[in-house]
């Protein structure tokens, strides 16, 4: 049987997969030099388009998810798996393939709850639909989705380590989002499919 230590340093490197720059090299750009310089969807799509931005979706989601399903497939207990997730989670924010920098992790995360809790994922992903049909604001929606999940999984009846790693998440997903918070006090945060220009001055 693989050991929890091996698996956490699995799930780490698999989280750490910068697949926005492996699908932006494929395409001939580099993500973080175009726009807000994230490796993530959101970023790819202004260089590569809907195709490229799709496969970085897919990419994300997988390094979140298959760690976990393996680990769970394993048999690994509740709390292990819970370890095993932030691993995986904190590799797609803080890959040592780039230096220990990374995305903001929100892709990955939704590939982690698939997993673990995919009901109260139903509830951030609602969420996360809502703002970004309200506001247009990837961004916004996202936080707003983090904001939901721990109370989400908490009100399905999730063990408590999903709890507290559902905090735990959501909060290194606010840290990732410093940058957009401070603009979107500001009213200068991009919207979904409007161009720069065309946004009101702030």
């Amino acid at each position: 049987m693989i050991s929890f230590a091996l698996m956490m340093v699995a799930s780490y490197l698999a989280g750490s997969i910068p697949f926005g720059v492996i699908v932006g090299r494929l395409r001939g750009f580099d993500p973080r030099a175009v726009g807000s310089g994230n490796i993530g969807m959101t970023n790819v799509v202004r260089a590569g388009g809907k195709g490229a931005a799709a496969l970085t979706f897919v990419g994300d989601i997988l390094k979140g998810a298959i760690p976990v399903a393996v680990a769970a497939g394993i048999g690994f207990a509740t709390t292990e798996l819970a370890w095993i997730a932030l691993a995986a989670f904190v590799g797609s924010i803080c890959s040592v393939f780039l230096g220990f920098i990374g995305g903001k992790g929100v892709s990955a995360a939704l590939g982690v709850w698939v997993v673990l809790c995919p009901l109260a994922l139903l509830f951030a992903l609602a969420a996360f639909g809502i703002f970004v049909a309200m506001y247009r604001i990837v961004s916004l929606a996202s936080i707003a989705a983090a904001l939901v999940l721990p109370a989400a999984v908490a009100a399905v009846g999730a063990p408590g380590q999903y709890v507290v790693l559902a905090i735990v998440m959501s909060i290194l997903v606010m840290i990732r989002h410093q940058a957009n918070i401070k603009r979107l006090l500001k009213g200068e945060e991009p919207k979904f499919g409007v161009s720069k220009g065309s946004q009101p001055e702030a």
